[in-house]
């Protein structure tokens, strides 16, 4: 089982996760801010991933510190999880309608983290979220966990739709580069022989 735990506490946020990446899409997730719980709840559905996140945090701010310490503890969570890396398949892509949006997602799990965030949201906020804060997760996320990570949207009106779709993306892509290739089980998808 491919699975970790994360505990981090500093004076902004309390975080306790877990993350098993064999998992079936179940999910139990508090984070305090009701958008950002529900873009991990559809990310670990679509992922397959198990997750369990509890957040305290300073909401009485806003939710930057929350958004950011979430994403830096699930990039370490899959790093941990992945170990060494032997036999995934390493690369992984979705281009991922919703409505009327269209995201392209493309990773690579390379040990080098960059993020590559072409995605305009037309709105601030939704509802009380402030949307500048979708690429704060991805930056910790893909530097954490240490990926090549690129979004471009290809078509959105809608700020909820563009950000669900850029979650859903993520979890599917994430999903493909995750899996164990059969053909190379045991070996690390790299010349250089390490990741």
């Amino acid at each position: 089982m491919r699975a970790s735990q994360i505990s981090r506490k500093t004076g902004e946020t309390d975080i306790r996760l877990s993350l098993n990446i064999d998992g079936s899409g179940n999910y139990q997730v508090d984070t305090g801010c009701g958008f950002l719980n529900h873009m991990l709840e559809l990310f670990s559905r679509h992922g397959r991933f198990d997750l369990s996140v509890e957040c305290r945090g300073d909401s009485h701010v806003d939710d930057h510190h929350t958004v950011e310490d979430i994403g830096i503890c699930l990039g370490q969570a899959f790093k941990e999880a992945l170990g060494d890396k032997k036999g995934i398949f390493r690369y992984g892509n979705m281009l991922l309608p919703m409505d009327e949006t269209l995201i392209l997602c493309g990773l690579d799990i390379s040990g080098r983290a960059y993020l590559n965030f072409d995605v305009e949201i037309p709105t601030q906020k939704v509802g009380t979220f402030d949307t500048e804060l979708v690429k704060e997760f991805m930056t910790a996320f893909s530097r954490e966990m240490g990926i090549n990570l690129h979004f471009k949207m290809m078509a959105g009106e809608n700020s909820h739709h563009i950000i669900e779709a850029v979650f859903k993306g993520l979890a599917r892509a994430l999903k493909q580069a995750v899996a164990i290739d059969p053909e190379y089980a045991d070996e690390i998808p790299s010349t250089k022989g390490v990741l």
